[in-house]
């Protein structure tokens, strides 16, 4: 009697697939941080309006690289289901892709466009902080 009662118990707990953090979870906050991360740049470029146009350009195109960035990396991360090696490489090609963008964005932002760097600096590093406050409340 008690065995057939654990092997009901058993095969019902299999059913329901409780999981700690699902893939929904990890989109729904991925998405909230790159919103967070297009909000800031423009309130920094909004920012730096008042010292130029051009300094304006550079601080929020220095924090649209780290959205655009986060963006691939959230589409490489969570592309689909497979097996620890598959998630793996996924988060390790969208991080690659990530940095190939934040800084070919600064290179160009930088050297061709010859943009104001501590404008575009402050830009990345503002909207890098959206990362602490995207993963320190969750919702």
């Amino acid at each position: 009697m008690a065995r057939s009662w654990f092997g009901a118990a058993l095969s019902e707990a299999a059913r329901e697939h409780h999981v700690i953090n699902s893939l929904a979870s990890g989109r729904r906050l991925a998405l909230r941080m790159i919103l967070l991360q297009l909000a800031v740049a423009v309130a920094v470029g909004l920012t730096f309006l008042m010292q130029g146009p051009r300094e304006a350009l550079a601080a929020t195109a220095g924090a649209a690289l780290v959205a655009l960035g986060s963006a691939l990396l959230a589409w490489r991360s969570f592309k689909g289901l497979g097996g620890g090696g598959t998630a793996m490489w996924h988060v390790l090609s969208g991080l690659i892709l990530k940095w190939i963008v934040i800084f070919g964005g600064l290179i160009a932002i930088l050297g061709q466009w010859k943009l104001p760097p501590l404008a575009a600096i402050t830009g990345l590093v503002a909207a890098y902080a959206i990362n602490l406050l995207a993963f320190r409340f969750k919702g």
